[in-house]
């Protein structure tokens, strides 16, 4: 039986086997910093979800409260109605009652015999026209005073209505800003377990995004723009705190508001009606003072800057500040 013999592997095979070892070395030693950093990017991307739901569910807490406040001042003022009308009625009540009283106290006189009674008829017969202007007035004061029993009817069941909606609107504000804790909350749990140095590195980062859709920049489009765009400028470094709008902290909204509060120009509370606040016009037209509004829900939104880049309150933990107009997708522009 013939013996087969291992043939050694020449020069060029040797090469070849020992780059294949080294490459699978590299491929394997490659992988390990991409296994570390791919939960730590997974980290990053849950945070920035969880970002953007709490901002989603601040926006909603927002509408909530701006309902609840405005509802709460309807219910006052028509408590305050009531009362007032209430008040009228029991005087009107007191007046008639007082009235119907003398009248039955001296009504078992007949109008004949109180004539030939009369020691001066001619004071009976002025007595007796005023008795009748009297009848009338009181007849009408009776027509007011059910017109205003059915107001009262009509105003207290109105406030009952007002007050059920309000207690639900409060309901609703107790649910969003639950639901914020709890993103926020997570958001800070995650951001704790990354390294310190990523922790940091994502603490400083701006989100970056395009550059290609910049506005001219330069001089705002009108004074009252000018105004608000200086009063964004002066809360730069303010911090990001949900729900509130200036001057201490704001949420994105916030600012916005408060700015154009500061220019004598009354803006609804949310991002989504402050989009709705103006004209629309195109973002490559933006000026100074002008509203971005971000994601198609425009549950973000910002004041334009000029140079490419916005001023707003982006997240916690980052306060107000410049970053790029393109640093999320943009939903519209408005000009106040």
């Amino acid at each position: 039986m013939g013996s087969h013999r291992r043939v050694a592997p020449s020069g060029l095979d040797r090469g070849a086997t020992a780059a294949v070892g080294l490459l699978s070395v590299a491929a394997v030693l490659g992988a390990v910093p991409a296994s570390v950093a791919a939960p730590h990017d997974d980290t990053r991307t849950e945070v920035d979800r969880l970002h953007t739901e709490a901002e989603q569910a601040t926006e909603a807490y927002n509408k909530a409260d701006e309902r609840t406040g405005r509802l709460r001042r309807q219910v006052d003022d028509a408590q305050d109605e009531i009362a007032r009308k209430q008040e009228r009625v029991n005087t009107m009540r007191d007046a008639l009652g007082s009235l119907a009283g003398a009248q039955y106290r001296s009504g078992g006189v007949d109008p004949s015999l109180a004539l030939l009674l009369s020691a001066e008829p001619d004071d009976y017969l002025d007595k007796a026209s005023v008795l009748d202007r009297v009848t009338t007035r009181q007849a009408g004061e009776l027509r007011e005073l059910r017109q205003l029993l059915r107001e009262l009817a009509q105003d207290r069941a109105e406030a009952a209505h007002k007050l059920a909606e309000l207690e639900k609107g409060r309901k609703a504000v107790a649910a969003h800003k639950k639901t914020v804790q709890r993103k926020l909350a997570d958001a800070r749990r995650l951001l704790a377990g990354l390294p310190a140095g990523e922790r940091d590195a994502y603490g400083r980062a701006s989100r970056s995004g395009r550059t290609d859709l910049t506005g001219p920049g330069g001089i705002p489009a009108s004074g009252r723009a000018a105004a608000a765009f200086a009063a964004a400028r002066s809360a730069l470094g303010k911090p990001y705190i949900w729900g509130a709008n200036g001057p201490s902290g704001f949420d994105c909204s916030g600012l916005i508001q408060w700015s154009y509060a500061q220019a004598g120009v009354g803006l609804p509370r949310t991002s989504q009606e402050q989009r709705y606040a103006g004209r629309r016009i195109p973002l490559s037209e933006a000026r100074p003072g002008d509203l971005v509004a971000y994601r198609d829900d425009a549950s973000h939104i910002g004041m334009y800057a000029g140079n490419g880049q916005v001023i707003h309150a982006p997240r916690p933990g980052a306060p107000v500040r410049y970053d790029p107009v393109g640093m999320m997708p943009v939903s519209s522009v408005t000009r106040i």
